[in-house]
């Protein structure tokens, strides 16, 4: 549908919690299709969250499957409204950029494996075991739901955040 701009950070959107979708209707798949668009338009990223284009609902696309992170292990593209984590174990920090947060990159230490629950484009309801960069990459959308992003997650803003290469 449409290629949307990226809020960036300190945009006051970023740090609210997003509302619930109660009905996937026409306006939800076509937020779902921007994200898509958006997505695959920046060539490298590999998820967006709605409140990432200035809307306030939970919902959030990722596709894991071209990156080289990724691409051995991987669910395809997943459109996820309401997604949530049920289980997660295992441990081990990565160095997270984001859209949102251009100029930087930083590690973070998140769950290696989850089970996550959500309702996808087709009001189906699924829950899936995500591992690696595909469980990581899914957990950073997810805290965009919830008004975080990797920085609120770094343990240190000094040591653990670093100047980004440019793409």
């Amino acid at each position: 549908m449409a290629v949307r701009s990226i809020l960036v950070y300190p945009d006051p959107i970023l740090k609210q919690v997003c509302q619930p979708i109660e009905d996937i209707d026409a306006a939800v798949d076509a937020l779902l299709q921007d994200l898509i668009d958006t997505m695959r338009d920046s060539g490298h990223s590999v998820g967006v969250a709605a409140p990432q284009i200035g809307v306030n609902r939970r919902a959030v696309v990722v596709d894991v499957s071209h990156s080289k992170f990724g691409r051995d292990n991987n669910h395809g593209l997943l459109t996820m409204v309401n997604p949530v984590i049920l289980e997660q174990d295992g441990r081990k920090t990565f160095r997270e950029g984001c859209m949102s947060v251009p100029d930087y990159t930083g590690n973070v230490t998140r769950a290696e494996n989850i089970l996550l629950q959500f309702t996808d484009r087709n009001s189906e309801e699924r829950v899936l075991r995500c591992s690696g960069f595909e469980a990581v990459a899914i957990q950073h959308e997810i805290d965009h739901l919830d008004g975080l992003l990797f920085l609120d997650r770094v343990s240190s803003l000094k040591t653990d955040v670093f100047r980004r290469k440019n793409y």
